[in-house]
């Protein structure tokens, strides 16, 4: 197992993003390395929490809000995913040699010819070592930890009555030991399953047992059809499983982040809700995953994207929706809590949904071109589909020229910002070939011609002589990593000299070492302090285009030593210390591992 040095109780300090993510695209936990179950939202990602204490500063987040197991004596623990699944084992390890492994997962397979994937957390607890004496700790709270849980008992189970749902225990704990806290000898194997209040069906541990064996098997299955590079093959794998997991598969939409309100950087302020789904960050993670020939994640965020297109009237479309489809996700501060290490504020819902952010249209078309290519899907996109991305196209047009707040979200100005006319020109640009591709000439010619004029324009306006670079916005100054998708998606040759000029000029703005931060400019906190991780990855791809590929891999070997423990990503890290920051896990992150794996690994012809 991956080892981790730790010790029996946090600091004072509390949190960490040393976290793992367990999930079956219904719901997700995160469980840090001492098997505290810190972060669960059921039924839905963005549901209030029933566990929260992540987000709760110390002392609070030693009391409040979490699932745990405690082994006496504990001295350190051991943690990792078994290959290839989403299943994981924390090893609890005592001071006189007694060793508890807990595995933790959430059903996920086929029934019926059905996806089963309840909302439910399965936990299974087994001595593997000495007499262990443990305790198990239950601590759900309702209204963001404000509301204490109303518990009932049956022979076999606990219910926890909150304010906004209720939730079930079954377990073969003894239920007065969970309710008490109470220390016992753990002399066989016990197993607790956390979910709707709904009678189980079979014995708990049964249960337990085959829902744990079909999980492991369908994962096991999934990954053995994910097309990997040769090397950097387990980076690829869990990231992809992590991608997957941020999938909510009832609707198809794909969260930024499991989390809220974790701060870009100390106490910056800079905490916002990612729960939500952003038409760009989804774009990313359907095209990593299809780089994998993993398109079933796209099949199913290319439904929900149908929805949103055809439910925009006057054509505009929101940067971001809730995953039910939801439009309106004001954003309010929840006081009863005092933030991840206390560093509020704590945020529900983001006022970026009221944003005018013109890139959007452009990750529409390019989210659902491989629809129109790829023979391999169920539902294959066709002319009534063309037609409906037509009016995206429609809008990237009007606006490829017009201030938005950009893709970073300014919150209090607005400019014509070169990242966003980009992704309109690659909306016209895709339109054109993809009419092509159906025969449709005439509409052909119509796109490339206004992807050609929104290109001449970008070309002109976006150059900087002073600073030789492209700029973030026309006629701007301020340098800005997004320009580096210029090459990602093809606008222009990675060898040419003005791109070869603009990395120059952003590596000795932005980086530091191997990290490269979003943009120079303050912007309504202040400076960035700490990189976003992304744009690093930007920067490798950018680098091995352009021929630099032992450089390319000196850096992305350093930001692979960033993971944590478990090798996930936030959203952000500090270069001074590697530390981690930002809503975890982060999706743009976990696509730049993967990116970066499948363009600098060496390809499997050299060594098969």
């Amino acid at each position: 197992m991956q080892s981790e040095d730790t010790v029996t109780t946090p600091s004072r300090g509390g949190a960490t993003l040393g976290l793992a993510v367990v999930g079956n695209c219904a719901i997700s936990a995160l469980i840090d390395h001492m098997a505290r179950i810190v972060w669960y939202c059921s039924p839905r990602f963005d549901s209030t929490p029933v566990f929260q204490s992540l987000l709760c500063g110390a002392p609070d987040a030693a009391r409040e809000g979490f699932m745990g197991v405690e082994l006496e004596g504990l001295v350190r623990t051991e943690q990792s995913y078994d290959a290839g699944t989403a299943i994981l084992r924390t090893r609890l390890i005592g001071d006189k040699g007694d060793v508890v492994e807990v595995t933790d997962f959430a059903p996920r397979f086929l029934h019926h010819d059905r996806m089963f994937r309840p909302a439910q957390l399965v936990r299974r607890v087994r001595p593997l070592q000495g007499h262990p004496r443990v305790r198990f700790i239950v601590r759900p709270k309702g209204e963001w930890g404000a509301a204490e849980p109303v518990i009932t008992r049956g022979s076999h189970h606990l219910r926890y009555v909150l304010p906004e749902q209720t939730v079930r225990l079954n377990t073969s704990v003894p239920p007065t030991y969970v309710v008490d806290e109470r220390w016992f000898l753990l002399t066989a194997p016990v197993s607790l399953l956390l979910g709707p209040d709904e009678t189980l069906v079979g014995s708990i541990e049964d249960t337990a047992r085959e829902f744990e064996e079909h999980t492991v098997f369908y994962w096991r299955g999934w990954t053995r059809r994910l097309a990997l590079p040769y090397e950097w093959q387990d980076v690829v794998i869990r990231s992809a499983i992590t991608l997957k997991l941020c999938q909510f598969e009832e609707t198809g939409a794909i969260v930024a982040a499991m989390t809220t309100s974790i701060p870009e950087a100390a106490d910056s302020g800079r905490n916002w809700d990612y729960r939500y789904c952003w038409l760009r960050d989804a774009f990313f993670v359907v095209r990593a995953l299809n780089s994998l020939s993993e398109v079933g994640t796209m099949e199913s965020y290319l439904q929900w994207l149908q929805n949103i297109v055809s439910s925009s009237d006057d054509g505009h479309v929101q940067p971001l929706y809730g995953i039910g489809l939801e439009h309106h996700l004001v954003e309010q501060e929840i006081q009863a809590i005092s933030g991840y290490r206390g560093m509020g504020p704590v945020r529900v819902g983001n006022q970026a949904f009221e944003h005018f952010q013109h890139d959007v249209y452009g990750n529409i078309v390019l989210g659902a071109a491989q629809s129109f290519h790829d023979q391999r899907l169920f539902r294959p996109a066709m002319s009534r589909a063309f037609a409906q991305l037509e009016r995206a196209g429609e809008q990237a047009w009007r606006l490829h020229d017009q201030p938005d707040a950009g893709m970073w979200e300014l919150r209090t100005r607005s400019r014509v910002h070169t990242s966003s006319s980009l992704m309109c020109w690659a909306a016209c640009d895709r339109l054109g070939k993809i009419a092509r591709v159906l025969g449709l000439a005439p509409r052909a010619a119509h796109w490339v011609e206004r992807a050609q004029h929104i290109r001449d324009k970008i070309l002109q306006q976006a150059w900087s002589d002073k600073r030789q670079a492209f700029v973030e916005s026309f006629g701007g100054s301020s340098l800005d990593a997004s320009v580096l998708l210029m090459c990602e998606v093809g606008f222009i040759d990675a060898r040419d000299p003005r791109f070869v000029s603009t990395l120059k000029a952003l590596e000795l703005a932005l980086c530091d070492g191997p990290f490269m931060r979003r943009y120079e400019a303050a912007d309504d906190f202040g400076r960035p302090e700490t990189a976003f991780n992304v744009c690093s990855f930007w920067r490798i791809d950018a680098l091995s285009r352009m021929g630099r590929e032992q450089e390319a891999r000196d850096i992305f070997g350093q930001l692979l030593a960033c993971r944590n423990p478990v090798g996930l990503l936030s959203e952000d890290t500090l270069p001074a210390t590697g530390e981690a920051w930002g809503n975890f896990p982060q999706t743009y992150s976990m696509v730049g591992l993967i990116n970066g794996a499948v363009r600098l690994s060496e390809p499997w012809e050299s060594f098969v």
